[in-house]
């Protein structure tokens, strides 16, 4: 596989570079990664880095993006925190990645059985945590066909409050990043939800979270 350089980054489109996460994902739930030569990638990258895609995922041990998506060294930038949540320091990131080092696609991964998700769905107040978490309970609080048990023992609410939390997460970025909303509205760049099955490695996009405008022009 080769490593990418400003020339193979710039000839992608939005829909491409969507394109190579999805194909990653397949190879990584059939044990069929691309082999890699990461000592020659990390070489090859040392003067410059020219990723494709930002993913915002969580930081549970078992949601790696480079690896759910089989990507290697200088293929994506991977933006990661508890309940893959947003602050001003991470649309901060986000911009840096998409508006200066020019990635193409933003990915907003949410996870099954999320610790941070539990936690919200439980009041949990621990520390420095508690301000983590209160920025998930909005999503607690949208998920209202679950009517009894709503705690971290109802997988199923669980579940749907971790999938309500991306789709507010991909709305919160376009709403809070005038940069990156401009970016999605001349087509530059796309942005799009999702849920990584931690037990079989799965990865479902969300088709309704989609915003990409690629036929207005790069």
């Amino acid at each position: 596989m080769k490593t990418l350089t400003k020339e193979i980054q710039a000839a992608l489109t939005p829909t491409a570079a969507l394109a190579l996460l999805k194909e990653g994902n397949k190879r990584f739930v059939s044990n069929l990664k691309v082999n890699r030569n990461l000592l020659q990638q990390a070489n090859e990258t040392s003067d410059g880095q020219h990723p494709f895609a930002v993913i915002l995922s969580c930081i549970d041990s078992r949601t790696s993006a480079e690896l759910i998506f089989d990507q290697g060294l200088g293929d994506i930038f991977s933006v990661r925190i508890a309940g893959n949540i947003i602050n001003e320091d991470i649309l901060g990131s986000m911009e840096f990645g998409c508006k200066v080092a020019e990635a193409k696609f933003i990915v907003v991964l949410g996870h099954t059985k999320c610790g941070a998700v539990k936690g919200a769905c439980d009041h949990v107040e621990m520390g420095n945590l508690t301000a983590l978490l209160t920025k998930i309970r909005p999503a607690v609080d949208d998920e209202t066909t679950t009517k009894e048990n709503r705690t971290s023992t109802n997988a199923e609410f669980v579940e749907n409050v971790a999938i309500i939390n991306v789709k507010r997460t991909v709305k919160s970025i376009v709403e809070r990043s005038t940069i990156l909303k401009e970016m999605i509205e001349k087509g530059q760049i796309g942005i799009i939800g999702g849920m990584h099955d931690i037990s079989i490695g799965t990865v479902t996009f969300f088709p309704e979270t989609m915003i990409l405008h690629e036929q207005t022009g790069r």
